[in-house]
């Protein structure tokens, strides 16, 4: 299957240019989609993975807007998966949304064989593309890092998003090892959660890099200086709207979008922001809307009674707003 792309709304620029009388940035082209959900991994409540409730889960995501699915990331627990669990849960989401959005697999580990060995096992199962976080614990050089990189593009025949989370992995892909890994024909994107606005824009103006914000609170900023679109935790309680400001944007009306995303802010909060992983919060969430979910595994564990009333008088709130 070729991932589907979003086309470019009227008034919306591409890596072709900027079209007369628009101040947009160039944007480069969205491989895998603009609006992506990390999506939860479901659990049933004895701990094991519920293929049902995750294609129940994609189904709803897909209708609610998401043109993409990130499997296996933080999120959706990956250190506390095994890799028979991520090929099937792969394999089952595809036979949930077929053609209808894109799959990415997160496939990172600190091992680079064991990661070329998931990134197979991912391309057999149906995905469209891999997430390969920084290799972490060993903080290898960057030299090493690109190394890596290269090794696990090659390895594959799908494309690959680099995921650039040096606050947990303790290893920066910095931009200038980025913009080389931009010339190898497969690495495609980055999953930016970084936090290096400056960072960002160098490697956006000096290579083709899909920029995907991987931090809900810099969805609209990464946007509006060419960012292809985000990788969202918060899309897996609202994924409507985390779209509407992409849309919005899209649309020409900036001012809507700021409304939209300063809206979102305290679900984004609450859920990214509060002390709690969003593997928890999201879950809770999820749980609370009784929608598929599940426990979370250690050494995880579950938001408390009053987070998880505060998380969901939050999210109904944000729902009373725009009903």
């Amino acid at each position: 299957m070729t991932p589907p792309t979003t086309p470019p709304a009227t008034g919306v620029t591409t890596a072709a240019g900027t079209p007369p009388g628009t101040s947009h940035p160039t944007r480069a082209a969205a491989p895998f989609g603009r609006a992506l959900c990390a999506m939860v991994t479901p659990f049933t409540e004895t701990g094991e993975l519920d293929a049902d409730g995750a294609q129940r889960l994609a189904e709803r995501l897909v209708a609610e807007g998401c043109d993409g699915l990130v499997l296996s990331g933080t999120t959706g627990e990956s250190p506390t998966t095994t890799d028979a669990e991520k090929a099937t849960l792969v394999r089952a989401v595809r036979e949930a949304v077929g053609d209808r959005a894109s799959i990415v697999a997160g496939v990172g580990t600190a091992d680079t064989r064991h990661t070329v060995e998931l990134a197979l096992a991912a391309e057999k199962a149906g995905a469209d593309g891999l997430l390969v976080v920084a290799p972490y614990y060993s903080r290898p050089p960057q030299d090493a890092v690109e190394a890596h990189f290269r090794k696990i593009a090659d390895a594959c025949g799908l494309p690959l998003v680099v995921y650039d989370i040096p606050g947990r992995t303790g290893t920066r892909v910095e931009p200038e090892t980025m913009i080389r890994l931009s010339e190898h024909p497969r690495i495609v994107a980055v999953k930016d959660c970084a936090y290096d606005l400056l960072g960002t824009q160098k490697v956006l103006s000096r290579s083709e890099l899909a920029y995907y914000a991987g931090c809900d609170e810099y969805v609209l900023a990464l946007y509006a200086i060419g960012a292809a679109g985000y990788v969202s935790t918060v899309a897996n309680a609202a994924p409507r709207h985390l779209r509407a400001i992409l849309d919005a944007f899209d649309s020409g009306d900036t001012a809507g979008a700021g409304h939209h995303q300063r809206r979102l802010l305290p679900l984004i909060e609450s859920m990214m922001a509060a002390g709690l992983p969003g593997a928890v919060t999201a879950k809770a969430v999820l749980g609370a809307l009784g929608l598929p979910a599940g426990p979370v595994r250690a050494p995880l564990r579950p938001a408390d009674r009053h987070a998880v009333d505060g998380l969901l008088a939050t999210y109904e709130r944000l729902v009373a707003e725009v009903s």
